[in-house]
């Protein structure tokens, strides 16, 4: 098979190329710009689902293990998660306890609760309180009722 001077001739002029890789840069810039403004409505997102699922865990696990847990907001990022093996609703020596820092995967995310919830062996909730995450998206109010369900409101 023999080459002719015409299939030596194909290929792409570089301006086909530089058209390509301009209307390329075009649509990374477009999609950068698109996912750096959702970036803090994820981030808001994100926090809410792991404070829900702490506290539905905290429940979860007093009725399992038959004694009080509760939650102790500490500052406006940090929060503990208590399991009260005597129920007396404080930290005691030898009681298990887990430490929560909101900002380690949400930054710029900020909590405010009314009160430290805790969760009754019953599955039931004292100590009721609201907590709202906010960030630059807006903010997001997770509720505890006296019967112990957690519910998100926007």
């Amino acid at each position: 098979m023999t080459v002719t001077s015409q299939d030596a001739m194909r290929g792409f002029t570089l301006m086909e190329l530089m058209i390509v890789l301009s209307i390329m840069s075009i649509t990374l810039m477009l999609s950068n710009m698109w996912l750096s403004s959702q970036l803090p409505q994820w981030r808001l997102n994100g926090a809410v689902r792991q404070v829900v699922s702490d506290l539905v865990s905290a429940k979860m696990t007093a009725v399992a293990e038959r004694n009080r847990q509760r939650i102790f907001f500490q500052d406006n990022q940090h929060y503990v998660i208590l399991d009260d093996k005597n129920n007396n609703g404080k930290i005691d020596a030898g009681e298990h306890q887990e430490a929560r820092d909101i900002q380690d995967n949400y930054q710029g995310v900020t909590i405010t609760a009314t009160n430290n919830p805790s969760f009754l062996p019953r599955g039931t909730a004292s100590n009721l309180a609201s907590i709202t995450l906010t960030n630059s998206a807006g903010s997001k109010k997770i509720t505890i009722s006296i019967t112990g369900r957690v519910k998100v409101k926007s």
